[in-house]
């Protein structure tokens, strides 16, 4: 039997307890219903090496398609210095520490006056 497809707030929650289960560090949310149609949340993480972010990503892909039947698009996991999984409600960004500080792409996304 093929799992039923998550809702997005569902979604969200099995893709952080996923990264915080394998010891993702600094993982944020960011809640982009409406204010773009890529998504409706952004999960921004970081693994301590090439090696663990590319181990992260490859964990969350393959529990979200064995759980909830989603086939996620992966990208940069050969790299492991930012891997970007889109999930299709939930887009995750994996970074190495360096990397994440460079791009600042959660600052981009976060709603002025919001918790980090």
């Amino acid at each position: 039997m093929v799992p039923k497809h998550p809702g997005s707030e569902a979604l969200l929650e099995m893709v952080v307890q996923s990264l915080t289960e394998d010891k993702a560090e600094d993982v944020v949310q960011i809640d982009l219903r409406g204010r773009t149609q890529i998504g409706d949340y952004m999960v921004v993480a970081s693994g301590r090496s090439t090696r663990q972010v590319s181990a992260l990503a490859e964990k969350l892909v393959e529990r979200l398609k064995q759980d909830a039947g989603v086939l996620s698009k992966i990208e940069g996991k050969d790299t492991g210095d930012w891997v970007l999984i889109d999930a299709g409600d939930v887009i995750v960004h994996i970074f190495r520490p360096e990397v994440r500080e460079f791009y600042q792409i959660e600052k981009m996304w976060m709603a002025a006056g919001s918790p980090q």
